[in-house]
């Protein structure tokens, strides 16, 4: 009999998990287009294509095309559309100019207005066709705003369509609009649709001033059909090197926003690999189901004020988001200890275990967890060092990345069923189960403390505690009854063991292992209570082997799934010398056929810094042949020096096609008072410019407009600036004659790539 009982809650709990991910999202669309009131998929889908024909990142030809296009599919549906251009400098010096495009639909209220909100330009230096990101969430709008106007909806709020230029860049579009735009003024609630992936669902990250109340109650209320949140995401997400528009709009305007992004195959991301083919149709059909609901909530609620003075734990489960206060969490850690006390007072009084069964239980738990972090953590760096190509994956989530997720995962729970084999006496489970529960007490207290919004961590905890507490009064372990409250440990954390690796990258297998044990350790009286322990343990060692043979089968690279490479050929105009360079750690055929078989350390060319999101650095480089390049032209408008300042204003105009100027300033030379092509770097309260590995201004041409900045200085202090010249043309120029990548190889992400650099001093002497 505990042979099929066993087998059954193995199936059930293999069935729980199925249904958690598989109801995320929607799983099918519409072979054909939906009809005209309702959003299309399909409609959609055609529209990242179209988009896509071409990289558009600022600057290229193509942005122009993407934009006119836009622009058209918005007067399609009736609508006026305006333009709003003009350079912005933001928090890191990065200086463009962008191109806004507006269309606003009138409400029957005087009332504050609802923004949709994406943006149109695709990543530069890596030839992304941006069909993820951000092609969809342009799309998203459209498709949605079409259907919403066909329905001919009554709503009392405006409703803002912008779609934002230069993102990628330093989200300049987003400053433009925020700090110039009179709109900007009337916005009660932003919407905004981004991406990091091309697959998975739209995680909800929602950007508040102050509480988020009011907010999570109107999400609520919409009826989202597939919500995918919780709050430990966003506090996640305000940790790692990345922001969205919204973080413009929350820190510049005061105004709230709810983000919607998908992370999955996260290797695609800012690579020419973000394609239409690529992008999950589901993943698009979710971001759809997003928009309306909400769209049709907030055309009509009162967006006069969404601040709220508290905050609320939030947490999905299968088409339903759950919140309750924050002032809650103290109060359910106080009842989960004195339910956990209790426990252990009637369980020693009615005999069910003793305390010393109960402290024995931490050996299984710690040795389980012990193990499985260690062996995940250098496992994964014995992996690196037998592939170390994987390295060259910036975004550190590699194309078989789903399978070391899986393996690690079967390798943790052989673990945890090889310490927990050794049963000695009946329901022995339910005395090893006291043990990890006082952890999960105690992690919970420093949640209470530290991290508030992973506070429904409590959730899981409280139906493992009725689990012991039902066998604490009964003497029996009923296999319905802990199957079922197996389910919020499951559906709280299961998925956050895969999306953690997936989002932050694969160096967060240990993570996952050790969240791995942590919910075995919940579902005890379940899985301790498996006969023949030591055959399960077998079973998924095998499993875990399986999918590591899966993953070296696919470790290679092709077609659509290409390794990173990168070269850039730089000229020093000052000492007359030329040089081919890579970031590459791990150089290909096609890197070597231009470097050659022996390079040197790049490490002179990083002396100043170019920024990288990983901060990547030159690796190796070799001497190149010097070509006939037309440098800028640098004219020093004005030098003064007043008290003991000196003033100076600098024009460097193009000489040929160039995409990005960046400028370094020793810090010996005191600069203040930076401003460039007319405008100051934006500041607020959270943020003010900061200077990185002595640069000052990264400008990305969007015309071949000339660069004109001036700053002061301390008088007797040297000129020590140098400007670095940038075109991303390098294979287009006949002038190199550089071979194509082969198919299996595609440019490398996030870095200055394939481009020809002139390097050389910008310098003057002191008037005196």
């Amino acid at each position: 009999m505990k042979k099929n009982t066993s087998l059954l809650q193995t199936l059930s709990l293999a069935l729980i998990l199925y249904g958690i991910f598989y109801f995320m999202m929607p799983q099918r669309i519409d072979e054909t287009e939906a009809p005209v009131k309702e959003f299309s998929t399909q409609r959609a889908l055609q529209q990242v294509k179209n988009m896509t024909v071409k990289p558009h990142f600022v600057g290229s030809e193509n942005h122009e095309e993407v934009a006119l296009y836009v622009q058209g599919e918005l007067k399609k549906m009736g609508l006026e559309t305006s333009l709003q251009e003009g350079f912005s400098m933001t928090f890191r010096g990065t200086l463009t100019k962008p191109k806004n495009i507006l269309a606003r639909i009138k409400g029957s209220a005087n009332s504050k207005a609802l923004l949709l909100l994406a943006h149109y330009d695709s990543a530069p230096h890596s030839f992304s066709l941006g069909a993820g990101d951000d092609a969809s969430g342009v799309a998203t709008v459209l498709e949605g705003v079409r259907a919403f106007l066909q329905n001919k909806t009554a709503h009392k709020n405006d409703i803002i369509i912008l779609f934002t230029d230069a993102e990628e860049l330093g989200l300049n579009g987003a400053a433009l609009f925020v700090t110039q735009h009179p709109w900007a003024k009337e916005v009660g609630l932003a919407i905004n649709f981004e991406a990091r992936g091309s697959s998975g669902p739209g995680y909800m990250l929602m950007e508040t001033t102050k509480g988020n109340a009011k907010m999570i109650d109107g999400f609520m209320n919409a009826g989202v059909k597939f919500p995918t949140a919780n709050s430990l995401m966003y506090s996640i997400y305000k940790m790692l090197p990345n922001d969205t528009d919204l973080t413009i709009f929350r820190e510049e305007g005061g105004i709230q926003g709810i983000n919607f992004a998908f992370i999955d195959n996260h290797f695609n991301y800012h690579t020419q690999q973000d394609t239409y083919e690529h992008l999950s149709p589901t993943t698009l059909a979710h971001q759809g189901t997003n928009l309306m609901p909400l769209l049709q909530y907030f055309s009509n609620a009162d967006l006069q004020d969404l601040t709220s003075a508290s905050d609320k734990v939030y947490f999905n489960i299968p088409f339903k988001l759950l919140s309750y206060p924050f002032s809650w969490i103290w109060l359910m850690l106080i009842l989960s200890i004195g339910l956990f006390i209790w426990i252990i007072y009637a369980g020693i009084k009615n005999k069910r275990f003793s305390l010393s069964e109960a402290g024995r239980g931490f050996i299984p738990f710690s040795s389980s967890l012990i193990s499985a972090g260690l062996l995940t953590f250098f496992g994964w760096k014995l992996i690196n060092y037998i592939y170390p190509a994987y390295n060259d994956i910036l975004h550190g989530f590699t194309y078989n990345g789903h399978a070391y997720i899986a393996a690690f995962v079967c390798l943790t729970l052989a673990i945890c069923f090889f310490f927990y084999n050794k049963q000695k006496k009946v329901h022995q489970e339910m005395s090893q189960s006291i043990a990890p529960l006082l952890i999960w007490i105690i992690i919970n207290a420093l949640i209470a403390f530290k991290l508030k919004g992973a506070a429904f961590f409590i959730i899981p905890l409280f139906a493992s505690l009725i689990m012991l507490g039902y066998y604490v009064l009964t003497g029996k372990s009923n296999a319905i009854v802990n199957t079922v409250l197996s389910i919020p440990a499951l559906v709280i954390l299961a998925p956050l063991i895969k999306m953690f690796p997936v989002g932050l990258g694969l160096k967060m297998l240990a993570g996952s292992a050790v969240l791995t044990v942590l919910c075995f350790s919940l579902l005890l009286p379940v899985l301790g209570s498996f006969s023949n322990k030591n055959r399960v343990a077998s079973f998924f060692m095998i499993l875990c082997l399986v999918f590591l043979v899966n993953a070296h089968l696919s470790s290679g690279y092709g077609n659509g799934e290409g390794k990173p490479n990168s070269l850039l050929y730089v000229y020093d105009k000052d000492d007359a010398k030329a040089y081919w360079t890579t970031y590459d750690n791990n150089m290909d055929e096609w890197t070597k056929s231009v470097l050659g078989n022996s390079p040197v350390n790049a490490a002179p060319l990083n002396q100043e810094s170019l920024f990288s999101k990983y901060g990547s650095k030159f690796t190796y480089m070799a001497e190149a042949p010097l070509k006939q390049i037309s440098g800028p032209s640098i004219e020093f408008l004005q030098d003064t020096v007043k008290d003991d300042r000196r003033f100076l204003k600098v024009l460097i105009k193009p000489n040929r096609k160039v995409n990005r100027y960046d400028i370094f300033a020793d810090e010996k030379m005191g600069i203040s008072g930076l401003k460039a092509n007319g405008v100051k770097s934006l500041e607020s309260k959270s943020r003010v410019f900061s200077r990185k590995d002595n640069k000052i201004l990264s400008y990305y041409l969007a015309g071949n407009d000339p660069l004109e900045f001036e700053l002061t200085m301390d008088k007797d202090a040297d000129l020590n600036m140098h400007l670095w010249e940038s075109s991303f043309d390098l294979l287009l120029d006949p002038v190199f004659n550089i071979k194509p990548r082969k198919d299996w190889m595609i440019a490398k992400p996030f870095v200055l790539n394939d481009a020809v650099v002139i390097r050389q001093k910008i310098s003057k002497p002191v008037n005196r």
